[in-house]
């Protein structure tokens, strides 16, 4: 029986790392999914340096600005999430309250619904005739149509990724540490600011990324809450779709500068996390 054993054992498995390996069907698989997930990419490349004139289309006035109006915005929506968010993420990890589960999945709904829903949902809050609309109106606050609707369309949206994976940073944090930390006589901003967000840095970072790569990239809510002005409100996805109809040289231009953008962002973000763990963050 032991033989059998040993002989279904080096059946199974290689006698040592080195050996070869048959191809399984999962690398397969693997290979096909990354190829499908890549040559997108590729092609949007290929087919921007081959029209030759990236360079010429990323200074008309439509692509300025458009790229001004989505860094602005998108900026201004990380700190609106950074400044609500963190306190949100705080309580959810370390509160517990009956309704915490309610909110708990209201937090996470805008990650799933669909944008243009988000957009609907905003209009019908915001607008003149919306829930909120006819009291905006009175103090003289209009907001669909305008710069601030980018600003809250795409907080609606790209907040949530910030306070879910703060949140998580926050639950990984050992309550050991910030009992430790306030026997010792810490204020809860100097346990907060001296344990728990060092510890959960990783999170935070990570999320705060997603948060800012969501909201630049918005575009269903946003073109529902704030329609497509150049300067006012078109921000580079509405950009991309407005050029495809006049100007495919800007449009690919557009969609070059986000990708560089996206790329360069998760870059930075691996190259962090590295450095983090070297140091033992």
């Amino acid at each position: 029986m032991a033989e059998a054993r040993g002989v279904v054992d080096r059946r199974r498995w290689p006698p040592h790392p080195g050996a070869p390996t048959r191809v399984g069907g999962s690398v397969v698989l693997a290979v096909v999914l990354s190829a499908f997930l890549v040559l997108p990419l590729i092609g949007l490349v290929e087919r921007a340096a081959v029209a030759g004139t990236l360079f010429d289309a990323i200074r008309r006035p439509i692509v300025y600005e458009a790229v001004r109006l989505s860094m602005l915005t998108s900026s201004l929506v990380l700190v609106l999430a950074l400044v609500f968010g963190m306190p949100l993420a705080l309580v959810l990890a370390r509160r517990r309250f009956p309704g915490i589960t309610v909110l708990d999945t209201l937090v996470d709904l805008p990650i799933v619904l669909p944008p243009a829903v988000a957009g609907l949902a905003l209009l019908l809050t915001f607008g003149r005739r919306g829930l909120l609309g006819p009291a905006l109106a009175s103090i003289g606050i209009e907001l669909p149509f305008t710069t601030a609707a980018v600003i809250l369309a795409s907080f609606f949206v790209a907040a949530p990724f910030f306070v879910r994976a703060a949140r998580s940073g926050f639950l990984s944090v050992p309550r050991e540490y910030e009992e430790a930390a306030r026997a010792e006589g810490a204020t809860e901003w100097q346990v907060f600011r001296h344990v728990t967000a060092p510890v959960a840095a990783p999170a935070l970072f990570g999320g705060a990324i997603l948060c800012w790569a969501r909201a630049l990239g918005e575009f269903g809510a946003t073109i529902m809450f704030a329609g497509q002005f150049q300067g006012r409100t078109q921000t580079m996805p509405l950009a991309i779709y407005a050029a495809l109809e006049s100007d495919t040289d800007a449009a690919l231009g557009l969609s070059v500068l986000l990708l560089a953008i996206s790329a360069i962002l998760l870059l930075m973000f691996r190259r962090w996390l590295r450095g983090a763990a070297e140091v033992g963050v």
